[in-house]
């Protein structure tokens, strides 16, 4: 029967020995036979558990490079996409949008704001409007904020299932313009007489950020929204929250009149 030596211990012999080290104290060896040893049992498994592991590696190592190849083309090819490909085209994306921010800045001005905001949709001078550059240039942070500028001319040109399609499809981390983003499909449903819509939105985009700017903003559109369709109760909740939170605010001027009527 096989057996199995502890360690720190040797083969039994004839006589004890005297170890030096523990200064007179004996050590009688001992033979553990296997079956009766759990530390034996213990070794043996790693000892199964490694050449098994051994084996599975010897026969998908092929497999195992290959993944890892992979990963590192991955990784190779997203790195030189967005040096090669992303970078040029937000580049490009940039350069297209110049044309018609300038339309669109000359209309907000005031400067014949029908026909350029028109032109910022639609493109002039042989450069695309906001309108193409958010199709040909998706991805890019110019093509996201050309959905932003056309929401906007759109509803600034009377289009405003066109506006709320533009809108949707921007996103934006900035919390001001994500607000904005919101508030804006309110003023759409605001004009396409659908009050209850535009409430929603106008609670949702004062909602979307407390900031000193967009929040009382839309705080007082939604209180309006509310008392025109005769929801005193929540109209008088968002002209209170102006007065409470944001009394430095020109909204903030308005309120205690509202109030009066909301109660």
């Amino acid at each position: 029967m096989a057996t199995y030596n502890k360690r720190g211990y040797k083969s039994p012999k004839e006589k004890e020995e005297k170890d030096p080290a523990l200064d007179g104290a004996y050590i009688e060896d001992v033979n553990v036979e296997e079956k009766d040893s759990t530390t034996a049992g213990v070794f043996n498994t790693l000892d199964e558990t490694a050449n098994k592991t051994e084996a599975w590696v010897e026969k998908n190592q092929k497999a195992i490079f290959g993944i890892v190849g992979a990963i590192a083309l991955v990784t190779i090819g997203y790195l030189a996409y967005h040096k090669f490909v992303a970078g040029p085209k937000e580049e490009d994306a940039a350069e297209a949008m110049f044309v018609a921010q300038q339309n669109f800045q000359k209309a907000v001005d005031g400067v014949k704001p029908d026909s350029l905001f028109v032109l910022a949709l639609k493109g002039s001078e042989g450069q695309y409007g906001f309108v193409d550059i958010a199709d040909k240039y998706s991805g890019t942070d110019a093509g996201n904020l050309a959905n932003y500028y056309a929401g906007v001319s759109y509803l600034n040109t009377g289009k405003y299932n066109e506006a709320i399609e533009s809108l949707d499809k921007f996103k934006s981390e900035d919390v001001v313009l994500a607000a904005m983003a919101i508030g804006l499909k309110g003023d759409a449903f605001s004009q396409k007489n659908q009050p209850k819509e535009a409430l929603e939105y106008y609670e949702k985009a004062a909602a979307a950020n407390k900031n000193e700017f967009t929040a009382p903003m839309y705080l007082l559109k939604a209180g309006k929204t509310a008392l025109a369709l005769n929801q005193k109760e929540t109209a008088l909740k968002h002209f209170q929250d102006i007065k409470d939170n944001y009394e430095s605010s020109p909204e903030a001027s308005q309120v205690d009149a509202l109030i009066g009527l909301a109660q």
